[in-house]
């Protein structure tokens, strides 16, 4: 397939779509009265956020990010309704907020930085407290969440939820250690409850993982990441989904694919070497696609001499190493290719798919990683 003359030299495509289909498969799967809430953090797990969040904003209840920067880059978009900012806040990055941003505060500084932030401005944010209940990241231990309480209404801080996190939901199929921290998260539920006169509106504990297998932790909200974007949080998951279903399919479709353009024809000789530090050699007369994406742009230089890329529907072996900006795959056996051919790095192109998953596993890290590093440079498209 060709590529139009208005084709930049490489682009992703998002498929709205798929991301409304993921979004409602999880919307069927969860308890009545939990509320949905997309993950669009890290420029959308790297498929945009400019291009994702309106259509997940479309189907889900919230929207979840990381900074106020993102918080604030959704009203931009003029994106309404509660977002959910779940990383640290610092008092400089407190500005511009409102009353419908929710801050997860993990600490007793953030609690006074939102304090110091609602005197100053007259803008109460919404606080959701975050327990530590054995992950070791963010979030305070369960003992202290009390003295959290007291110390909110000193200030006149509004708390309205309160939220953990698993530690091992994903990796295994053995999830008791997952039941250990929701076993801690459920006897502290009483204790908020009686330091705050009632339990707060929003108790949420659940990842993609969880959402998927375990239906205890549905709680009143649910935090979907990377399973909105088409994507199994992990092997052991859908191992854990197949034997908990009996075999039965969870048709996730992924949202993104990454496209560039054959930039360059390069014919060579048998015996003659290819790339930097000459770490390809042909072993027949050849003939090479060279094509505008590197590195920098996220395809990552371990996937030289690993990996491939889809023309006309056919695989053609990444060759050399991956430079900063440029790559290389073999198209002998593809003799009709042409200058401005479509190339597809990741997704579908005929009978056969590039997967994230397959060059994650190539570069020893996971899917999230892989398209969480994708370039914010890439032009982006919703199809």
């Amino acid at each position: 397939m060709r590529a139009e003359d208005r084709c930049p030299a490489q682009w992703i495509e998002v498929e709205a779509a798929a991301l409304s289909h993921n979004l409602e498969l999880f919307r069927e799967r969860l308890s009545s009265g939990t509320d949905l809430l997309a993950v669009v953090k890290a420029n959308a797990y790297g498929h945009g956020l400019a291009q994702i969040a309106p259509h997940a904003a479309a189907v889900a209840d919230w929207l979840g990010v990381h900074s106020a920067s993102e918080a604030r880059q959704l009203r931009g978009l003029g994106i309404g309704g509660p977002v959910l900012v779940m990383g640290l806040v610092p008092p400089a990055d407190l500005h511009d907020l409102d009353s419908d941003t929710h801050l997860l505060a993990s600490s007793a500084d953030a609690l006074e930085w939102i304090g110091e932030y609602r005197t100053r401005t007259g803008v109460s944010l919404p606080v959701h407290l975050k327990a530590d209940v054995g992950t070791k990241r963010q979030g305070v231990d369960a003992s202290q969440i009390p003295a959290l309480c007291r110390q909110a209404a000193r200030l006149g801080v509004e708390i309205v939820g309160v939220a953990t996190h698993f530690a091992n939901i994903e990796d295994t199929i053995e999830h008791d250690f997952a039941r250990l921290q929701l076993d801690r998260f459920c006897s502290l539920l009483p204790v908020v409850s009686s330091e705050l006169g009632g339990l707060p509106p929003f108790i949420h504990a659940s990842c993609s993982a969880a959402t998927l297998l375990f239906r205890e932790t549905d709680f009143t909200l649910a935090r979907v990441g990377i399973s909105m974007y088409g994507h199994w949080p992990s092997r052991e998951t859908r191992l854990s989904w197949i034997l908990e279903h009996d075999g039965g399919g969870l048709q996730l479709r992924p949202v993104l694919t990454w496209k560039a353009i054959v930039g360059q024809l390069q014919a060579v000789e048998r015996d003659a070497s290819v790339g930097y530090g000459r770490t390809w050699t042909a072993n027949r007369q050849s003939q090479l696609a060279v094509i505008p994406v590197g590195y920098a742009d996220g395809y990552s230089r371990a996937l030289g001499n690993r990996s491939r890329v889809l023309i006309h529907g056919r695989s053609a072996p990444v060759v050399g190493r991956v430079c900063m900006n440029i790559l290389m795959a073999d198209v002998t056996d593809i003799p009709e290719v042409s200058i401005g051919d479509e190339v597809v790095l990741i997704g579908r192109q005929g009978d056969d798919q590039v997967s994230v998953e397959e060059l994650a596993a190539f570069t020893d890290t996971i899917n999230y990683e892989f398209l969480a590093r994708l370039s914010p440079a890439i032009p982006r498209t919703v199809v």
